[in-house]
């Protein structure tokens, strides 16, 4: 197979020219690992009793009608 897709000399052009935007809103915030984020969801799911996700959700809902 001669020949490439295009010269190694043009790689990474698009990505150089394009400007650098802060991130914003709900991405401002870097996410922490998996490891780390499921850690928690654990301890508040289990060791504390709460439910680990939104309070208004259909899973919280659940989780605090069985507690009662």
């Amino acid at each position: 197979m001669p020949g490439s897709h295009g010269s190694l000399t043009k790689a990474g052009k698009v990505k150089q020219q394009t400007p650098k935007i802060d991130r914003t809103g709900v991405n401002a915030k870097k996410k922490k690992p998996p490891r780390i984020r499921f850690r928690n969801l654990y301890a508040k799911r289990v060791e504390e009793g709460k439910y680990g996700g939104q309070t208004d959700s259909l899973g919280a809902k659940r989780a605090a009608f069985s507690r009662k």
